[in-house]
């Protein structure tokens, strides 16, 4: 099976709801164990809470919208993430300790469990952060 949607989405938290609808209308396209799917809608909703918690911290309001790929080639699941928030700068992209117990900062952590691979490209088309999230299914 093939397949490719994106959608855009207002940068704030409210609109976090609407990522996580968005993808398990995707994923009900496809084949997968519920139990994948929650994982998957999991990671994608962390990634987006991070974009806009880190990629817009400071910033009040924005009307900045941030769109969200998602391909499937066979069982190649790709994940994209477009946003023009502060410039991600991917070696500082880390989780918090596992051992310090406390809500919060284990999203990187999720993402990087669920997920094949996570990868920053940089100059795609006027976006200022390009995230790639992959996974064979």
């Amino acid at each position: 099976m093939n397949l490719s949607e994106s959608k855009d989405f207002a940068v704030s938290t409210a609109s976090l709801k609407d990522v996580r609808v968005f993808c398990r209308e995707i994923f009900e396209k496809i084949n997968l164990p519920q139990e994948q799917k929650d994982e998957l809608v999991l990671a994608i909703a962390e990634a987006a809470q991070n974009i806009v918690k880190h990629g817009y911290k400071g910033v009040e309001e924005t009307n900045d919208r941030m769109e969200i790929k998602i391909s499937l080639k066979d069982k190649d699941l790709e994940i994209g993430f477009f946003d023009k928030g502060k410039a991600v700068v991917p070696e500082n992209v880390k989780h918090r300790k596992l051992d310090d117990i406390k809500p919060g900062g284990l999203g990187t952590f999720f993402i990087k469990q669920i997920m094949d691979n996570a990868v920053f490209k940089k100059d795609q088309g006027g976006w200022v952060n390009h995230l790639i999230l992959t996974k064979k299914i």
